[in-house]
């Protein structure tokens, strides 16, 4: 755990927050500015940056609790839908440096709005960037 950190304050419980499920690995807590009604955070214990450092065992159980968690919104709260969201650096987002899930229910008229534009690639960018990510897998 980081000292200067919310998220691990949180789940040391020296932070106050509205927590929904809580286990050894993880707290589940309701954002305090929501993008709609319901939004929850998934936030390991164990203090990650992102995603790029998450290891592979951590990331199978937080994706096995988010179906859980995911299940209970929809039957609780008689969303529409869900998003996952999951921001890594600045530039997409991330405002706190400790990895976590954004579950947002959806709601029929909820205004929320996470389309992007689409973009047009050719084949060949296509294959050029495939090959390029696979050699490093």
């Amino acid at each position: 755990m980081k000292e200067d950190c919310i998220f691990c304050k949180i789940a040391k419980g020296e932070i106050h927050s509205a927590t929904v499920y809580e286990d050894s690995h993880f707290t589940v807590i309701l954002d305090v500015n929501p993008a709609t009604k319901g939004h929850c955070l998934i936030i390991p214990k164990e203090h990650f940056d992102n995603i790029y450092d998450l290891d592979g065992e951590t990331a199978g159980k937080l994706f096995a609790l988010a179906t859980c968690i995911a299940r209970a919104m929809r039957d609780e709260l008689k969303c529409d839908g869900l998003n996952l969201v999951q921001n890594n650096g600045e530039i997409a987002g991330q405002t706190v440096n400790h990895f976590h899930l954004h579950l947002i229910p959806r709601y029929e008229g909820d205004g929320l709005n996470l389309n992007w534009p689409q973009q047009e690639i050719s084949v060949e960018q296509l294959e050029e960037i495939r090959q390029s990510i696979k050699k490093s897998i």
